[in-house]
Order: structure tokens, then C-alpha cells, then sequence
């Protein structure tokens, strides 16, 4: 749609997503599936391309397991960390590449199947230099967003989103700083560090990934960082220094020459000497110094202190700090604020991943990673692919009145309902501790609607965010690693570290699932108190799913029978499913009959008895045997027992439908 403004052409779109890397493709996706008037810019020729560059060394760190030993593609997603969510089974990743770390080559090549292969609506070469608001009351969000592209081409929006992702690099500046190289253009060849001293400033993949590419050429690679290296496999966040990179480890505590340093990187120095090598030093013993002036008038560390741990030269150093979000092309008028402390790389965000400045702007993808900065997957694809739908669904309940989707069911249905889920949903799995399945219960406790992924940041706003009422009470249902089990410097291959008994489930330390009940929905000012790593404030009630070695919570006595309990208590009911016998029997003994026999054997519901079945059920002890119980003479046949037992044993008169359910007399 064309719109002109005061001599100026806009071309408008109801939607425009800047960058057409992963989360950019999948907004696409979605907004295409829901037929909404969009489009993508990318700057480069083709989706992906920061996959082109990166990483250097070109071997992913996103797993790509083949196989799971099972067919439930929801299930399977758990374990695939690179396909963007679709319809089309040809667009999953392993059809791609077997390898499990795969090659970046492979991510580019992928993208832009998945851009073609679904007619994506992405304009290339189209590198947005300029965003700015313009007021009007007509727009969605009161003003409408203005880009501006390198052609000086303009673009009208009525909402934002920003897929960009986080590419321009850290760099840290201090005397010396220009003898430093980028990772983004250091050599990727070996045979380009033969026989040298390299020292590496960082501590995260990157910078590992570089030193292992060079680790068996170099004399020797130091490290340094202002903070200790961090584990994945210790601080359950997949962003923490992985296992494929960190042969440098094995080399600095078996004594082999390389080594790790903690220091603040802005206190250094580094003074070129004649022949070329580079000397570190302190920055303030350069405070008085002319740098220029030659090396052997300044004071090196090793002056005062001989043993002093860098005091060799070094042939190279070598940056690899990371990235920060571009907040350049923004206008002030869009307040898009960097975050504070160490999310001051991001741009600030709601829980609900839109702008805290800007009504209508939404940051996705691994821009979006400060809602849950080292805590989930918010920043990588197997996170973000899920958190993009949340927004979408936001959007749609938002801007086309669309509810968020959700499915009705009988409440005997619930503990069915959440076994199925926490046994096969991929973003609950990925995104644990952020987003969660919500049951918003009917009244009195007859039915329910299942709410699949709601970011829980937003909770107190779930009524605004989903269309949907919740004036009965709610279960959240979320996974969770143990309280304390995650950190840099936690052990977690200790003796006993895993927990097995249902009665202990709340010291379950593996990730497991969590079932929070609350009466009413918790209000902002709840969430705002919550305790400290909580990720939502104290329920009326809670319920942890012992974990499972399997992650299968599929155990009759340790996993369902729980649970089930745990939701009778919550709801005063009884969700055991009966017989047609005990429900007859309930119809003249109790005022209210179970939600089972309400809604089946009331409503003429269940298997229609045989010999078989009522032989089967005596033997399982789930029905009392008449037939042996008493002989035919005990009783007169007119008495109501006789009658019973002609009911349960003649074939010839009709016998009402018996339930066809689990845990009949589960007392």
C-alpha cells in the first residue's frame, strides 16, 4: 500500500520485522499463516546472514539429534536445537545435516529454504538506517513506526518488529587496544599462529572455540577475563562455555603450558616492543607515561613483581568478548534504552518482550535474551522459535480481537491433559522457567481450557494478553531445574544428586515439572514481590513431578498418582474414574456423584459389560464377584442383592455401559 505525507511517499505494511535471520523468518511464518499484511528487510542478499560469518571456525554448537527412539514430533523438538517451527515436515533441520554440531553452512543454506519454501514475503538488500515515530491517533498503537533505508526509501509500520540480533562486536578500549584483533576477522588458518604466543581476551565459546582451532600449533595460549569461566553443564544454560570447546581446560589443569587469568580488562595496557611482540602491562603505570616514548621507559608489572603470571611477551592478542545490540538506527523519539548491569548489551524489554519505551515495538530472537539472561534458551533458536509465537498470539488477541488459542475439556480430563504435556511439549522443555501452560478452571470445577506457552512475566496480565477469563482459579504448569542446583562453581556430578521417591519431589534438582495452583490470579504488585528466583509468586498451592532419569513422567504410582491427588485437594473432587457399578452405587449413597460418573455413566457413557469385562474386573479386585460370594439359595431372589446379582450375571438383561477408566478402586 502506498500512502503519501507532506510530499513524501511511504510505503505501508501492518507489520514490518527488521532482519531476516532466524526469529525474523519465523515471525514471518507465523504472520503469513495468519494472512496478515507484512514484510522483512535484510540488509544482506540472502536470510541468515550473520550464519555466514559465524562462527568463525564454522562448527554450530546447537544439537542435531537424529534420532530419540521415538516418532512424537512435538517430543522430538526437545532434542532438535536448530529447526524454526512450521508445517512442513520437509523444513526440519535433519533432513539437513546429520551431524550433531553441524556446520553453519548448513543454518544458511536451511534459512533460505525456509524463506523460499514458504514464499516468505523478505525485501534484501534493504538495510533500515532509520526508525522514528510519528504521532496519530488513527494507529494502532497511536503513532506509526517511519524506517528509512539505505536508498532513502521510506516505510510506514503499524507495528515493529526487531529481529535484528545482536552483531556489533565488544570491544574494550585501553592503551595498547589498537595492536588487538577482532574475532570477526582473525585468521582462521593454524598454520598462521606456528610456533607463536597468542593471548586470548575473553572467556566464552568464542574464545574457546578459537583456542581449540589453534591449541595444537601455539607455544602456549593464555586466557583472561574479568570473570571465571562458567560450565554449561554446571549452570544449566546452554550460552555457558559447552564441552566441544573447552580443550583448553584439559590443557591449564593437566600443566601443559596454557592457562586461564581472571582481571578487568580495562585495567590493561599493551606496549609493542622493537621486534614486534606485545607486552602487558597496567594501565596505570602508564598514567604518566607517553606510550610512544619506547618500552624501556615504562615500568612493566614484572618490575616490581618477577613472578608477575603474563609477564612473557606475547606474539598476539586476540578479542572475543562477544556482541552488543545496534541501537544506532534508532531515533530518540523510540527510547530504546540498553539494559542495566550485565543486560546492558540488550535493549531494554517487558516480560511481554515488547519495548519498555515504545507501545507496538517488539524485540525478538536472541535480542530479546535479557527477559531470561542466563537462566533459559531466550537467546538461541530452540528458545526463541517459541517465545516469537507467544508474541505472535499477543498480537493476534491485540490487534484482531484472535483469543489466545486454547482447548476446552471436562475436568476428569486434567490429569490426562497435563501428563500428555510435560511428557511431550517442546516449549515448556526449552523455555523452562519462562514460559508455561496455563489451566484456567470453569465454575465449579467442571471443565477447564488449556492455554498452551504464555510467557509467565505477564501473568497478572493474562486476561489483557489472551482474550481468555480466569475468575475460578488457575494450575500453571512450568519446569524447573532444583533451587540450588545450578552455578558456576556448583558440583553437580555430587553422589546422590538425584532424587527418586515421590514424597521428595520437591528436592528434584534435574529439570521437572512444576504445577503452581492460585485461587485468583496473582496481581503485578505478587509478581513484582515474588521470593528471590521464584519464577512466580507462592501459589495457594504447589505440586513438583519427581524427576526422571527417562524425562518420562509416565509412572503410575510415582508420577500420576500424585498428581492426581495433588488436583483432587486443590479442587475438593474426587478425578478417580469408576466403574458403572460404583457409580449406581454412589447415585443412592452420596449427594454428589465423582466428575466421572456426572459426566459418563450419567450421560450413558462407557463400554457395554460383558461376562468377560465383569470377570477381568473381579480378578483385578476393580469389582465385587457375586457370583461366588453367595450361593443361589443364601437369599431370597426378590431381595434387592438377588436382583443385583441377576443384573451383573444374566446375559439376557441389558447391563448399563461400565466405565472403561483407570484407577477404579484407587483408595
Amino acid at each position: 500500500a502506498l500512502c503519501a505525507v507532506s510530499g513524501a511517499t511511504f510505503l505501508y505494511h501492518d507489520y514490518c520485522i527488521i532482519g531476516a535471520g532466524p526469529a525474523g523468518l519465523q515471525a514471518a511464518y507465523f504472520l503469513q499463516r495468519a494472512g496478515r499484511h507484512y514484510i522483512v528487510f535484510e540488509r544482506s542478499h540472502a536470510p541468515g546472514s550473520f550464519f555466514a560469518l559465524y562462527p568463525r571456525h564454522r562448527k554450530l554448537i546447537s544439537i542435531n539429534k537424529q534420532y530419540t527412539g521415538k516418532s512424537n514430533s512435538e517430543f522430538n523438538l526437545r532434542h532438535d536445537w536448530n529447526s524454526l517451527l512450521s508445517h512442513d515436515p520437509r523444513l526440519l533441520f535433519r533432513r539437513y545435516s546429520r551431524d550433531f554440531f553441524p556446520d553453519a553452512d548448513t543454518m544458511v543454506r536451511y534459512l533460505e529454504d525456509f524463506a523460499s519454501l514458504l514464499k516468505l514475503r523478505v525485501q534484501y538488500n534493504t538495510a533500515i538506517i532509520h526508525v522514528t515515530l510519528e504521532k496519530n491517533e488513527q494507529a494502532w498503537n497511536g503513532h506509526y513506526f517511519v524506517l528509512t533505508d539505505q536508498d532513502r526509501k521510506n516505510y510506514k509500520c503499524s507495528s515493529l518488529l526487531v529481529a535484528a540480533g545482536m552483531w556489533v562486536p565488544n570491544v574494550v578500549n585501553f592503551p595498547g587496544s589498537e595492536y588487538v584483533e577482532g574475532y570477526e576477522t582473525v585468521s582462521t588458518n593454524p598454520e598462521d599462529f606456528t610456533g607463536q604466543t597468542v593471548l586470548i581476551l575473553g572467556r566464552g565459546n568464542s574464545a574457546f572455540e578459537t583456542a581449540e582451532n589453534i591449541l595444537g600449533v601455539t607455544n602456549f595460549i593464555h586466557m583472561v577475563s574479568r570473570s571465571r569461566v562458567r560450565l554449561s553443564w554446571a549452570t544449566h544454560y546452554v550460552g555457558d562455555l559447552r564441552a566441544i570447546n573447552n580443550g583448553l581446560l584439559d590443557t591449564y589443569q593437566l600443566k601443559s603450558l596454557d592457562g586461564l587469568l581472571e582481571g578487568d580488562l580495562e585495567d590493561l595496557a599493551i606496549v609493542k616492543d622493537k621486534k614486534g611482540k606485545l607486552h602487558i602491562t597496567l594501565r596505570f603505570y602508564l598514567e604518566n607515561r607517553n606510550i610512544s616514548a619506547g618500552i624501556d621507559s615504562i615500568t612493566l608489572p614484572q618490575d616490581e613483581l618477577d613472578n608477575f603470571a603474563t609477564r612473557a611477551p606475547y606474539d598476539r592478542v586476540i578479542r572475543c568478548l562477544g556482541w552488543k545490540f545496534d541501537f544506532s538506527i534508532y531515533n530518540r523519539s523510540l527510547r530504546m534504552m540498553p539494559g542495566k548491569g550485565n543486560i546492558k548489551k540488550y535493549p531494554q524489554i517487558k516480560a511481554s518482550y515488547e519495548s519498555r519505551g515504545t507501545r507496538g515495538l517488539f524485540v525478538l530472537g536472541t535480542a530479546s535474551h535479557s527477559v531470561d539472561f542466563r537462566k533459559s534458551a531466550g537467546g538461541f533458536i530452540h528458545g526463541f522459535r517459541y517465545t516469537t509465537r507467544a508474541v505472535h498470539r499477543l498480537l493476534e488477541n491485540r490487534h484482531h480481537g484472535v483469543p489466545w488459542p486454547s482447548t476446552a475439556y471436562p475436568v476428569t480430563q486434567l490429569t490426562n491433559a497435563i501428563i500428555k504435556r510435560v511428557n511431550e511439549a517442546s516449549g515448556l522443555y526449552q523455555m523452562f522457567s519462562v514460559l508455561a501452560d496455563i489451566i484456567l478452571l470453569r465454575e465449579n470445577a467442571t471443565a477447564f481450557e488449556y492455554l498452551e506457552e504464555f510467557p509467565i512475566g505477564v501473568l497478572a496480565e493474562l486476561e489483557m494478553h489472551t482474550g481468555r477469563k480466569a475468575r475460578n482459579g488457575l494450575f500453571v504448569i512450568i519446569m524447573e531445574y532444583g533451587r540450588n542446583f545450578s552455578g558456576a562453581d556448583k558440583d553437580v556430578f555430587y553422589y546422590n544428586r538425584a532424587v527418586g521417591e515421590a514424597q521428595h519431589a520437591w528436592q528434584s534438582n534435574f529439570l521437572h515439572p512444576v504445577i503452581y495452583y492460585y485461587r485468583s490470579l496473582p496481581t503485578e504488585r505478587e509478581m513484582r514481590l515474588r521470593p528471590p528466583e521464584w519464577p512466580l509468586p507462592r501459589p495457594d498451592a504447589i505440586h513438583h513431578i519427581v524427576e526422571d532419569f527417562l524425562t518420562d513422567w509416565t509412572a503410575p504410582n510415582a508420577h500420576i498418582l500424585p498428581l492426581r491427588r495433588f488436583l483432587e485437594n486443590c479442587l475438593s473432587t474426587d478425578l478417580r474414574h469408576f466403574f458403572a457399578e460404583s457409580c449406581f452405587l454412589f447415585a443412592f449413597t452420596r449427594q454428589k456423584l465423582p466428575p466421572s460418573c456426572q459426566q459418563g455413566y450419567v450421560g450413558m457413557q462407557g463400554l457395554l459389560g460383558s461376562r468377560e469385562l465383569r470377570e477381568h474386573a473381579a480378578r483385578a479386585g476393580l469389582l465385587q464377584d457375586y457370583t461366588h460370594t453367595h450361593s443361589a439359595g443364601d437369599r431370597a431372589p426378590d431381595s434387592h442383592h438377588g436382583s443385583q446379582e441377576q443384573l451383573m450375571t444374566d446375559p439376557g438383561v441389558p447391563v448399563h455401559p461400565l466405565q472403561h477408566l483407570v484407577n477404579a478402586k484407587d483408595e
